[in-house]
C-alpha cells in the first residue's frame, strides 16, 4: 500500500546574526548569542500574548516586538508571516515534550506521547492550539503553518516510531501509517475542539488498545 509520508519537511531559513564580539581578544563572551536571545525572547512574547483575549485574530507583530523588546525588522528577519511565528512559537514550546519514547513497545511509545499531546491541550497551551486551529479555518496561511511547522515534523517521527513496530512485528507489514495516525489522533483533536466527552490521558491509551490492538487482529493480506 502506497504511504504518504515523505511530504513538505517544513525549511527555515534562521541566521543567527549577532557576528559582533565583544572584548578585546575577539572571542564572544560566555552565554547564548544575543540574536538567539532575542530569538527566545519573540517566542516567548508571542505565546504570552496568543493568551490573552483577542488570540490569534487580535496579535501584531508590533505587538510581539514590543513586548520582546526588540525591533520589528527583527522579529521578521526569522519569521516573514504571523502565522508562521505563531505556529513556531507553539512549536517550540512543546517539542521536548512531544517527542516520542522508544521503550521497545510501539502501543507503548505511542500512548506515552498521545498522553503528553493531551496534557499540553489541556494546559494553557491549548487555548493557543484552539486559537490556531480556529483562525486556520478561514485563513489558510495559518492552518499551512501550523501543518508545516508544527504538524508534519511531529508526523515524520511518528511514522518512525510506527515502522520499528512493523520491524518488530507487532503491526501487520504494509499497514498505511497515514490512516494509522489518523485514527490515533482524530478522536483527541475532537474531543478538544467538540468537548462533546471528556478528554484527559487515559483516553489514549483507550484509543491506541482500540486502533494498534485492532491491526494486529487483523487477518494477513487484508487492506
Amino acid at each position: 500500500m502506497a504511504q504518504n509520508h515523505t511530504r513538505y519537511a517544513g525549511a527555515r531559513n534562521r541566521s543567527n546574526g549577532a557576528s559582533g564580539s565583544n572584548g578585546t581578544d575577539g572571542k564572544r563572551p560566555p552565554g547564548r548569542p544575543r540574536s538567539e536571545e532575542s530569538r527566545l525572547s519573540i517566542l516567548r512574547s508571542t505565546l504570552k500574548l496568543l493568551k490573552q483575549d483577542g488570540g490569534f485574530a487580535e496579535l501584531s507583530i508590533e505587538a510581539v516586538a514590543a513586548d520582546a523588546n526588540v525591533g520589528k525588522t527583527t522579529v521578521y528577519r526569522w519569521w516573514p508571516t504571523k502565522a508562521a511565528l505563531v505556529a513556531d512559537a507553539f512549536s517550540a514550546s512543546a517539542d521536548e515534550e512531544l517527542r516520542f519514547p522508544n521503550t521497545g513497545s510501539v502501543q507503548t511509545d505511542m500512548s506515552l506521547q498521545m498522553r503528553r499531546v493531551i496534557r499540553i491541550f489541556r494546559s494553557k497551551r491549548g487555548k493557543v492550539v484552539a486559537a490556531l486551529l480556529a483562525g486556520g479555518q478561514s485563513d489558510p496561511e495559518l492552518i499551512e503553518a501550523f501543518r508545516d511547522r508544527f504538524l508534519w515534523p511531529r508526523r515524520r517521527q511518528a511514522y518512525q516510531t510506527l515502522q520499528r513496530g512493523i520491524d518488530r512485528g507487532e503491526l501487520p507489514a504494509g499497514s498505511d501509517l497515514d490512516l494509522i495516525l489518523d485514527s490515533l489522533y482524530g478522536p483527541i483533536y475532537m474531543r478538544f475542539l467538540i468537548r462533546h466527552d471528556k478528554l484527559d490521558e487515559r483516553f489514549a491509551d483507550e484509543i491506541c488498545g482500540l486502533v494498534l490492538q485492532g491491526l494486529k487482529r487483523r487477518p494477513r493480506g487484508k487492506n
